[in-house]
């Protein structure tokens, strides 16, 4: 048996380099660095490609990630790129963005074994921004034009997938977005340091060559009515996401200094994109901050709130670490950059004076069974704490955010306002209106940009299989 079956015995778990803290803490680029060729061959080939690819089932777009791997190993780039985009049209964003270690990393048989993952996500980035820099793109040499017009609703992962696997079938495909980059939250939420924005553009890039027409800066059903749409092209694609806030009702939350993640995070990335000094939203410096939520937009708020000079940072979270539902690399880079952490707090208060916040009242929780399937927090009476705060930022989540015109076309969403789609009779991601698709956040409710990118990919499928449908019988009668 080859001894490169068992180079992880000899090849221990490695990841690029990361900026020192020190130095990373003072800007906003990515902080992780990037493999050189044979580093990533090298990591690749720890894979031992076990026959039961635990990997590939847990990711939500089942990447060919043993495949893949084997090709990076044998330094075939350009195929192991073209193999990647089978399965994900965005595999460069997922690469950095996706919490590997809660999915495909996780369930890695080597970490079973504690010999450590293959660094998948970090291989997954490689290849691509690698592929691209050589000059390789989708090969679309082959696709037969159908005459047939599509156009989407918002341009972030969910709408770009779409807009992907749709050009791949030969429909045409307008992109309209309200928002003057392309991306959705992967532009105007996702911090640079995480997602830095040239890569978005790149991806743009590719898309436009494949024949993408975006439309940026058009609101529809304000700038553009829907039903013009409707009009104009065969079906429409709706991911709009999810951007209404999770209110937490605490009282005190109209004090000054409370601030959402979703507005703070998008006043930072506006400023850096039209590199204009913070507004007053962001004067940080010197503050005490208080972040409340453990999600990954909560670790966004943080690290964002570290840069911005504040004097500290403490992040509330009601249950314990295990239970954080974010990436616990998110984490750690948290905690490298200063971060503190106080677990099993439920705040229930914002305090203050002369109208502005002073201090987080927190009690202490115990997580008990309550049958849900996932440990619940209780409050533990006569355990109430008064944390002091110049700045809180809550990230409680967010809500998907049904249109207006929704109603208006038949468009039934959930008591959530989450887009009902499939079921009942109608093809995957199909609406109540037969004509309109829908997936991503604003069918999930907020999740991960992976799964965002299932969903555009399968919509599309299924836009296909109407057009084609609506196509055989006009056959028929010729």
């Amino acid at each position: 048996m080859s001894d490169k079956l068992f180079q992880f015995l000899s090849l221990p778990r490695q990841t690029p380099r990361t900026v020192p803290v020190a130095i990373r803490v003072l800007g906003y680029g990515e902080i992780a660095g990037d493999f050189a060729p044979p580093e990533a061959a090298a990591q690749a080939g720890r894979c031992i490609d076990c026959g039961n690819p635990y990997c590939e089932h847990a990711c939500p777009v089942h990447n060919y990630i043993p495949n893949w791997l084997k090709l990076v190993q044998e330094n075939r780039l350009f195929e192991a790129a073209t193999l990647m985009h089978e399965t994900n049209p965005l595999p460069e964003i997922c690469g950095r963005v996706c919490p590997q270690d809660r999915l495909c990393e996780g369930a890695c048989t080597l970490e079973q074994g504690d010999f450590g993952a293959v660094t998948i996500g970090s291989v997954e980035r490689w290849v691509v921004d690698e592929a691209f820099r050589q000059g390789w793109r989708p090969d679309l040499s082959r696709v037969r034009e159908t005459g047939r017009r599509v156009a989407v609703v918002g341009a972030g992962p969910a709408g770009l997938a779409c807009a992907d696997r749709l050009r791949r079938a030969g429909v045409a495909v307008d992109v309209y977005d309200r928002q003057r980059e392309i991306g959705g939250l992967l532009t105007f939420g996702i911090p640079p340091f995480k997602l830095d924005k040239q890569v978005v553009r790149t991806r743009r890039a590719v898309l436009e060559e494949m024949g993408v027409a975006f439309r940026l800066g058009v609101e529809i059903g304000h700038d553009l009515p829907f039903r013009e749409l409707l009009e104009s092209y065969d079906a429409v694609f709706v991911g709009t996401g999810a951007y209404t806030y999770v209110d937490g009702k605490l009282p005190g939350r109209e004090l000054h200094g409370v601030h959402d993640a979703l507005p703070f995070l998008i006043a930072n990335v506006d400023r850096l994109l039209d590199d204009a000094p913070p507004p007053p939203l962001l004067d940080l410096k010197g503050k005490r901050v208080v972040v409340l939520g453990g999600g990954d937009t909560g670790m966004d708020c943080n690290r964002t709130a570290v840069r911005l000079g504040a004097a500290s940072v403490t992040c509330v979270y009601r249950r314990d670490e295990a239970s954080m539902p974010g990436s616990a690399r998110e984490v750690g880079y948290s905690r490298e950059e200063g971060v503190q952490f106080l677990f099993n707090r439920q705040p229930v208060a914002l305090l203050g004076e002369d109208g502005r916040v002073g201090a987080v009242r927190v009690v202490a929780t115990e997580l008990h069974d309550d049958g849900s399937g996932r440990l619940a927090p209780r409050n533990v009476p006569g355990s109430e704490a008064d944390l002091p705060a110049d700045v809180v930022i809550q990230a409680f989540g967010f809500r998907a955010s049904p249109a207006p015109w929704f109603a208006e076309f038949g468009i039934a969403v959930d008591k959530d306002g989450r887009v009902l789609a499939g079921g009942e009779g109608r093809l995957p991601f199909q609406t109540t209106h037969p004509q309109v698709f829908a997936g991503g956040d604003n069918v999930r409710g907020a999740d991960l940009v992976v799964r965002a990118v299932h969903d555009g990919r399968e919509a599309a499928a299924s836009i296909v299989r109407m057009l084609q449908r609506v196509e055989a019988p006009a056959l028929a009668h010729a």
